[in-house]
């Protein structure tokens, strides 16, 4: 085997995980536009359309975001009015991110979005689960380092 084998584009498995990853991501856009929120926007407010209300830390948790990384995007969820961001009664320490009216009605407009994008990515649903299976190894793998 030639020593720069390797260094072929074809032989790289973080290359078609990153074109995957831009594919799914265009395919949210115009779906996304209709509701008024980025790809990050969305996964923000579907983790509180689950819970309601969460701490920052618990948020940057379950999308594996930096605090810093939050910061911007609840300022502009706060903005367009469908958060509310409050230090924690218990702890002033603590932010609390809470979904207001405006926010849970958005719920309606988007919950044609996930099928809609399972439908673009040509699985079954076996390859689907399976592919999901193997994501969720990797991350849960790395959770704790940088990726």
């Amino acid at each position: 085997m030639d020593k720069y084998e390797a260094l072929k584009l074809k032989n790289q498995l973080c290359f078609p995980l990153y074109s995957v990853s831009n594919l799914i991501t265009r395919n949210y856009k115009p779906l996304l536009d209709k509701i008024d929120l980025t790809y990050t926007q969305y996964i923000t407010m579907m983790v509180l359309w689950e819970r309601h209300s969460v701490s920052e830390k618990e948020l940057g948790e379950a999308l594996f975001l930096k605090s810093n990384t939050l910061t911007l995007l609840l300022q502009k969820l706060k903005k367009k009015g469908f958060v509310t961001i409050n230090k924690d009664k218990r702890d002033g320490r603590s932010i609390i991110i809470a979904l207001t009216e405006q926010g849970e009605a958005l719920k309606e407009k988007a919950v044609d979005v996930p099928t809609s994008i399972v439908k673009s990515i040509h699985l079954s649903e076996e390859e689907g689960m399976y592919l999901y299976q193997i994501l969720y190894k990797i991350l849960e793998a790395n959770q704790n380092e940088e990726l």
